[in-house]
Order: structure tokens, then sequence, then C-alpha cells
């Protein structure tokens, strides 16, 4: 006896593509989610940016019409940046087309912007809402509003600190696709991956690295510009490289074939997904213990030491380096396989659905 499928509709960020090579974990859990639940039978429609991914669901672009403010607009002294104005008219236009539209089952709202969650009131059903982020100013303003948004977080760390607002909530750890995130070799080097910005630190990786006489390679996406120029190049040589932004599979090669996985952060980590693919690959991990990262590990695959902690962070370095991988790949089988996510979030789903799906043999 299964349930019947649902009708999800799953709205994602405007500013970058749910595709590889990913911009951040938001759009790599939207996409595994995506493809996990379509592969479940339930008939997916993802609204995100454009060059989204369209093998894993149907994909409608956000954009709102493609709205221009008029010449008399833009002149007036409280104009917003236009990149701010146009996202917040996508949404605002989306929400009010999923207002009219009773067709969906389920709405899920897997975004960090703050309007869908402020509007989720004109919605026909309760919303889901994933929280991705600790509580920001327009968030909390839109949930105060949005009284009958569902929400769930993606780590225990993420849930406390929104709980002055939401009281519990239901926590659903991201998933990894373990299929494709196979156990790697190991090696003899450090791997350093995510975004490389200021919060996560990555120069604080090469200082350690070199500390611990290890070799680094980073890989991912450098949006500021301004930091890559002048802190991290400058510090990069033969012992520490840039490899640029991998797609997943070249990202999986990279850090299975890696002794030990660096993780930086400099905030704390709502999640922290680099962990859960490490661990996916066999690579243990040292890691600064901020946000979430002590929820996704054991002392048999990482070493965490206090944040900021450069000298003690070269000692974990090496230290991980010799856990045994068998044990960080079997931690990951435990904690981070994707299709229990997708069954997490079906539950939830089922558990405000407007009508219990009929029963099929």
């Amino acid at each position: 006896m299964t349930a019947s499928p649902l009708r999800i509709a799953l709205v994602a960020g405007t500013r970058f593509p749910v595709a590889e090579p990913f911009a951040g974990g938001m759009e790599a859990h939207t996409w595994l989610l995506a493809q996990g639940l379509t592969e479940r039978g339930h008939d997916v429609t993802v609204f995100a940016a454009p060059g989204s991914d369209p093998s894993i669901a149907r994909i409608e672009v956000i954009d709102g019409g493609r709205f221009e403010p008029s010449a008399r607009a833009r002149a007036d002294v409280s104009m917003p940046p236009d990149r701010f104005l146009r996202e917040h008219h996508a949404y605002q236009s989306l929400m009010l087309r999923l207002a009219a539209d009773t067709t969906f089952d389920v709405v899920h709202l897997n975004t960090l912007h703050h309007l869908p969650v402020a509007m989720a009131e004109l919605l026909p059903r309760p919303p889901l809402l994933t929280l991705h982020t600790p509580p920001t100013p327009w968030l909390e303003s839109a949930l105060t509003l949005g009284t009958t948004v569902r929400p769930v977080a993606v780590s225990q760390h993420t849930a406390d600190a929104w709980r002055p607002m939401t009281g519990p909530i239901p926590v659903l750890h991201n998933g990894i696709d373990l299929q494709r995130w196979t156990a790697g070799p190991g090696g003899a080097g450090a791997v350093w991956t995510g975004r490389l910005v200021p919060e996560k630190a990555p120069h604080l990786a090469v200082t350690a690295c070199r500390r611990a006489g290890l070799p680094l390679r980073l890989a991912g996406p450098a949006p500021d510009e301004h930091y890559l120029r002048t802190v991290l190049m400058p510090m990069l040589g033969p012992d520490a490289e840039w490899v640029g932004h991998l797609d997943h599979d070249a990202l999986r090669r990279l850090v299975g074939a890696a002794a030990v996985c660096v993780v930086t952060p400099c905030w704390d980590e709502p999640f922290g997904l680099v962990v859960a693919e490490a661990l996916a690959a066999g690579t243990p991990v040292a890691a600064f213990r901020r946000g979430a990262l002590a929820e996704l590990v054991t002392p048999e695959c990482a070493v965490l030491v206090d944040g900021g902690d450069v000298d003690a962070l070269a000692v974990a370095i090496r230290s991980a380096s010799r856990l045994d991988r068998g044990a960080a790949r079997r931690h990951a089988e435990l904690s981070v396989d994707s299709r229990r996510m997708v069954a997490g979030y079906e539950q939830l789903y089922r558990a405000d659905a407007p009508v219990e799906a009929p029963m099929a043999s």
C-alpha cells in the first residue's frame, strides 16, 4: 500500500541557479531534494533562478515579469538597489500567483528571502519553511507576520537559535547522495571547500596547514573579489593552491583524495554541508567548533578545536589525518543519507496535506 503522489511547489532563491556547480549549500540542498522527491513519484515544480537544472524537476523561473521602475520612481530618494527591487517584485508576483493556485498540495519555501514568509498568509494552505540561517532581522519580522508558516531547521543549533520566536520545531539535517559521494582513497594533503569569503576563512586554513606541514588544495566559488585579491591570493603558493569552482564529481574526487578536510568557519554555521560531503568521501575533518558542526561528527571521524585557534587547528589537522577513513564513511551513512532527508520532508508534507491521499495497492 502506497500513498498517492503529491503536487509540490518548491520555492528556491532568485540569485543563483539550482544547478552544478552549486553556488552554495542551499542550491545543493534544493537540487537534491527536488531530485529525490521526483524519484519518489511526486510532481515537483521548482521556482528558481534562470539556468536551473531541468533534469531534476519542472523548473519555472522566478522573474516577476521583468519589472522595471519608471524614471520618476528611480529618481526618488527611497529607490533601493536594482537587485533588491527585482528580487522583491519577483517574489511578490510568485506569491500572488501561488495564492490563487489551489492545485498544489504543498508549498515549500526553501529560500532566505523574507517576502514569501511575510505573504504566506495568502496561500491556500500553510507552507513549510526550511530555516537555513540563524535569525536575521528581515526573516524575524516576516515570521512574526507569517504565523501560518510551518518551520523546520537544518540543525538543532539552528532550531535553538530560532526557539525564542518559533518554540520547538522539527530538525532535518541536510543530506548527501551517498551513491554519488563514494569513499575516496585518501592521500597526503589537505582539502578546503566552500565559498571563498571572509566568514568561511580559507586564509586561516592556509596558515594552519602550513604550520601542520601539509599541502592544501582549495575549491569553491569566489564571490568576494576584494577578499580573494587582497587576502587569499597573496597567501597561495606551491603548498596552497586554489583549483577553482568544481562540479560535484570533480569535487568528490578532490575531497576523496585528501587525508583531511579543513573547515574554518568564523561564524556559527547553520549546518555545514562540506563536513557531510567530506565524511561521505571517507575523509576525516579538522574544524573550528562553530555552530552546528559538532552535531555532524564524532571523535572517530573529526577533531574540533575552539574557533579562531589556528595553532590548535594545525595540531588537529595532523591528528585528524590519522583517523580511520572507514569510520568517517560509516558515520556519513548513518547520519547524512539524502534518502532519509527526502523521506523526512515527505512526512512533513503529508502531515498538512489537504486531504489524506487515497491508498492504492
